[in-house]
Parts: structure tokens; C-alpha cells; sequence
């Protein structure tokens, strides 16, 4: 059965400035060999369904604004896989979740950019699904208890946000990370692996820098989604990806990777 992993993707200029976390990312995906992946991200919310891509060919969609032009340069030419997007909706109607087809949208940077490192030639399908708007920690581990069967279909779950994320503090060119964002990663890896998900699923409450590295919590949610499609007792792997801009962590974590 294929990992499933949590992958802080932070900025967009992460596509060009790797920094610690593009090699990380791309020394465990030169051991992973799935079939296709399936990718959660928080820059593409819908309202009244789940929305998966279908399309054969997925447009590379720059949703960012203020960047350096050659970020707007990149493509990332992955396929779809339209047969896995239809199996992908029937889970999702089976756990009672709506869903719909969507044969227009391509990858957003929340799925392309980590890609880029994971699977820098394009070569392995991508199906994108979309997270439901409004959402909460229960409706996310939920989504991704709906998505858990396909591991054992060789497809690669990939949840896709930041491990934090308050852009009021980012810093173009900040290369030392703020305190409060070390001990969030810190409060986060050892919530899991001690299996204490109710803390994590109630995080406002649970962890005391959890406002100001989360101003919002959607960029967290993807965290919860990964953690409702691991298996019972799954051991948790840590991809440390240091801070980048002086407040994003760009920590991923891997569960049930057995390698």
C-alpha cells in the first residue's frame, strides 16, 4: 500500500528555490513508484461538491500574483488519469460525500510546485481534488478517510498546505525562522507521534502558538486530510525542510512509509 504525505509547499518561488525541502522531497520520491496521485490542496476550495479533475490534460495554473516572470514560465506537464478521477468520485459518493467532474481545471501551485520536486519529469498521472468550502477538522479527516482505499491501488496521496502559514509576517528574504514557528512544527511532530489527534484536531484550543502560526486554518486542514487517510498505528516519517521566508515551515510528514 502506497504512503500518503503531507507536504508543506509553501511560497511559489519555492518551484525555483528549493532550499532544504525540494532535495528532501526528491530523494523520497526517487523510491516511490505509484501508479498515478491524487493531490488535496487548499488553492482550490468548491462549495456544494468535492470537485475532481477529468481531463487527460491538466493545465499548469499560475494562481499567484508579484512574482519574479520566470515563475510564470513553468509548466508542469503531468497527464490526467480521467478512469482513477471517476473512481476517485465514487469513493467520495460512497462516504456521502457529493462530487462532481471537472474537465476544465488543471493544477494549481498547491499541487504543481511539491509535484515539481516529488516528480521533476511529469511521468506519473495526477488527479486533483478539491477541498470542500467551508471546512472543518472533522469534515477533513473525513475526506480523507473517504480517499484511503486507493492506497491500496498504488496511487499517492498527497496533501498539499503548510505546516504554517501567517503571510502577514512573510519576508521575502528571510532566511531565520521565528521562534513560535519552531515550536509549532515541534507541538505538531510530537502530537503525532504520540497518536494524540484529538489535540490536533482541536488545535486552536490545544496548541498556545496555533492563532499566529494559522491565522486562517486552511492551509493546516491538509495536515488532518492526510491524517484521515493513514491507516490505524501507521508510523510517521518527518521531512525536516527548515523555515523558509522567516515563517513557513516547510516540514512534511509521511505515513506508512515502510522503505
Amino acid at each position: 500500500m502506497t504512503p500518503v504525505l503531507f507536504v508543506s509547499h509553501g511560497a511559489p518561488t519555492f518551484a525555483l528555490e528549493p532550499g532544504k525541502a525540494g532535495p528532501l522531497l526528491r530523494g523520497w520520491g526517487k523510491t516511490q513508484k505509484p501508479s498515478a496521485v491524487v493531490v488535496v490542496s487548499p488553492h482550490w476550495m468548491t462549495q456544494g461538491a468535492v470537485a475532481v479533475t477529468s481531463a487527460e490534460l491538466l493545465p499548469t495554473i499560475h494562481d499567484f500574483g508579484g512574482f519574479a516572470p520566470a515563475l510564470y514560465q513553468l509548466q508542469y506537464p503531468a497527464k490526467g488519469d480521467p478512469g482513477l478521477a471517476h473512481r476517485v468520485q465514487q469513493r467520495l459518493k460512497d462516504a456521502g460525500l457529493p462530487a462532481i467532474a471537472d474537465n476544465q481545471r488543471g493544477l494549481d501551485h498547491g499541487a504543481w510546485v511539491p509535484l515539481m520536486h516529488l516528480f521533476p519529469k511529469a511521468d506519473v498521472p495526477v488527479v486533483q481534488v478539491s477541498m470542500p468550502y467551508p471546512l472543518d477538522a472533522n469534515a477533513a479527516f473525513a475526506l480523507g478517510r473517504a480517499l484511503l482505499p486507493l492506497r491500496k491501488e498504488n496511487v499517492l496521496l498527497v496533501a498539499s498546505g503548510s505546516l504554517t502559514h501567517n503571510l502577514y509576517e512573510f519576508r521575502q528574504r528571510e532566511t531565520e525562522g521565528e521562534d513560535y514557528v519552531r515550536r509549532f512544527a515541534n507541538w505538531v511532530e510530537t502530537a503525532l507521534r504520540h497518536g494524540n489527534d484529538a489535540a490536533l484536531m482541536d488545535l486552536y484550543n490545544q496548541c498556545p502558538d496555533a492563532r499566529r502560526a494559522h491565522p486562517t486554518p486552511d492551509h493546516y486542514l491538509p495536515l488532518i486530510i492526510a491524517m484521515g487517510a493513514r491507516e490505524k498505528a501507521e508510523a510517521v516519517k518527518l521531512l525536516d525542510g527548515g523555515i523558509a521566508h522567516g515563517v513557513l515551515s516547510m516540514n512534511s510528514f509521511i505515513f506508512g512509509d515502510n522503505k
